[in-house]
């Protein structure tokens, strides 16, 4: 399988992937769009003239209600929605959590939100998808999926120690997973789907951490002031991942595929406390992921 190259780099913006690209008449929805990366994933694809639905937990004026840690919230969504849809880009997520906490169904809350929410969604749209005819999904992982593998055993942290962290980078292997799980399913559909990290970028993303721990990552000086270490990226340039594989012409029929923040194919690489960049083998394990898979659709059927 020839590793996809592009002429985007790491400091490429969203409006720039998409420059001379006219998405009219395409329907895409973003979760988590409201803010961060999601907004100017929005903006970018709404500026190339495509429909952007924007799903979010406290929408204002011209988006749509969703909570992805609620399944009956997700439901409503998809019962609402009509016609088809050409690409879902699933942004919303939250991490660290500095305590345990559960959804509505005992997930763990992270794995609820950032990865069974957006199962959930994606499930349910099938049939739209598959009338755009050329769909893509999109999911937006992160570095952290080099931390942690998905643990069947305990997935919710009811036995093992709770571990922000661990519970974070394991719900970001499960949406690496879940691209590998469509991939594999759904191509006579006509869908497609990949996943990305988009680096490091300050958004809301961060609100959980400490000022300790974002001391530690570089991020905040010792009197509280937000720093921009060079290896960050503006919100419009962590945006470009997700832009480049839910619209743009040089990832037609690309699939199953994990993308670096520098907008090129990672390499598959062993994953643990070593590992410094590409996606972890784990991530992209065709058995984890038709594993996943027949665990997500029990929890959804619930």
């Amino acid at each position: 399988m020839t590793r996809i190259s592009t002429p985007f780099d790491a400091k490429t913006t969203a409006a720039e992937i998409l420059a001379g690209v006219d998405l009219t008449g395409r329907r895409i929805i973003v979760t988590g769009g409201a803010s961060g990366i999601g907004l100017e994933t929005a903006r970018a694809l709404r500026d190339a003239g495509a429909e952007v639905t924007v799903a979010t937990r406290n929408p204002a004026a011209g988006q749509r209600a969703m909570d992805l840690s609620d399944l009956r919230s997700v439901r409503a969504f998809v019962a609402g929605w009509t016609g088809p849809v050409h690409a879902i880009v699933a942004n919303a997520g939250i991490m660290a959590l500095p305590t345990r906490e559960v959804a509505a169904n005992g997930w763990e809350l992270q794995l609820a939100t950032n990865f069974l929410g957006h199962f959930a969604l994606i499930a349910g749209l099938r049939d739209n998808l598959r009338q755009a005819g050329d769909a893509r999904v999109v999911m937006v992982s992160s570095g952290a999926q080099l931390r942690s593998p998905f643990d069947f055993d305990d997935p919710h942290f009811e036995r093992r120690p709770y571990d922000r962290w661990v519970a974070y980078a394991q719900s970001k292997t499960a949406d690496v997973l879940l691209a590998v799980g469509i991939a594999r399913r759904w191509a006579a559909d006509g869908v497609t789907a990949n996943a990305l990290d988009p680096g490091s970028i300050h958004t809301n993303l961060q609100r959980h951490l400490d000022d300790a721990t974002m001391r530690a990552m570089g991020a905040m000086d010792d009197e509280g002031n937000l720093l921009t270490p060079d290896r960050f990226k503006t919100p419009e340039q962590g945006a470009s991942t997700s832009v480049m594989l839910a619209a743009s012409p040089l990832l037609d029929g690309v699939t199953g595929r994990f993308f670096r923040p520098d907008n090129q194919e990672a390499d598959v690489v062993p994953g643990g406390p070593d590992a410094t960049g590409g996606v972890a083998a784990w991530s992209v394990d065709p058995v984890a992921a038709d594993r996943l898979w027949d665990y997500a659709l029990e929890a959804e059927r619930e």
